[in-house]
């Protein structure tokens, strides 16, 4: 089996037998710390496509098609180009139909990058572009929803009839139709989310895994909450701390959890003090094990679903 994944220093890579292999790159060096990531790029969600490329959404750079034998890239939808009007600024997810001929992905933000999703994460504000249709045929483009806030992760349904988008910052999940009697209707899937959904994924069930890149502990104290209604106490905070600073505030509790396909909850994972994996940004399930990703963590984690 070959898993591939991005890095934060703009890489495009392959591990298989254990072996770790960079087969391409978006951007250009140098690339060390955050500030260089609008140069160095961000690969961020990533699919195998129909013909066996891999379909790449780059913080930065936009939409990408990567050959992962020859590393070549091709451009599909450029964060240059205005779309509506407006250019792409946060580009982060994307979930593709199985004949290859759709790509939804979402633009988090029309203000922030991703080098600064803290902010987008305090503010809360509904200024991205939120889900965006790409035709591979027709290379059109076109806006579905917007006034989401933090639009994350997307995807299709097993029947390919709707696409959820992960709304971080409000802790729920709305549900968009593509097709059938409702297409182009929209309503909410999960709402009052035990943490705040980072990316989700198809579970061998037909649900979805759902990964927490922060929980709101109930009962307890949640920051993200008592802050949500305080914007003067928001910007104190930003204007005292750097990003950095803030982030090592937040809680490594580490949670997926796994949704059925009409969005009840059916099991879940928990690392209280993220000693295994911590700041898990997302879960995909393969061949009975759950790999997970994460924003922060230099590593893989892998959870055999068989012994939990």
């Amino acid at each position: 089996d070959v898993l591939f994944t991005g890095t934060a220093d703009g890489k495009i890579i392959k591990i298989e037998d254990g072996e770790i292999e960079t087969i391409a790159r978006i951007g250009h060096g140098p690339c060390g710390g955050r500030e260089d990531e609008p140069t160095c790029g961000r690969p961020l969600g990533m699919r195998v496509g129909p013909n066996n490329t891999l379909l790449v959404a780059d913080a930065y750079y936009g939409l990408y098609e990567v050959d992962p034998d020859t590393g070549e890239t091709t451009t599909l939808v450029s964060t240059k180009t205005p779309i509506e009007g407006q250019k792409l600024s946060f580009v982060n997810d994307l979930t593709v139909t199985r004949d290859g001929r759709k790509i939804y992905f979402t633009d988090s933000s029309s203000r922030w990058q991703r080098q600064d999703y803290l902010f987008l994460v305090m503010e809360g504000t509904d200024d991205g572009r939120q889900l965006l249709e790409y035709d591979t045929v027709t290379k059109e483009v076109k806006v579905l929803m917007v006034g989401l806030r933090f639009p994350n992760g997307v995807q299709l349904s097993p029947a390919e009839d709707f696409v959820l988008v992960q709304e971080t910052t409000m802790a729920r999940i709305r549900r968009y139709y593509v097709s059938g009697l409702m297409k182009g209707g929209a309503d909410m899937f999960v709402e009052n989310m035990p943490g705040l959904p980072d990316n989700i994924r198809l579970s061998s069930s037909g649900g979805y895994w759902v990964a927490m890149a922060a929980v709101r502990p109930n009962p307890g104290f949640s920051l993200l909450d008592f802050l949500s209604e305080k914007p003067w106490i928001k910007r104190m905070i930003f204007k005292l701390l750097s990003q950095e600073t803030v982030t090592k505030f937040v809680p490594k509790y580490s949670l997926v959890v796994e949704l059925s396909e009409t969005g009840s909850y059916k099991r879940s994972f928990h690392d209280p003090n993220g000693v295994r994996v911590a700041y898990v940004s997302e879960a995909h399930e393969h061949d009975g094990h759950l790999y997970l990703g994460s924003f922060r963590s230099p590593y893989i984690a892998r959870l055999d679903l068989q012994h939990v």
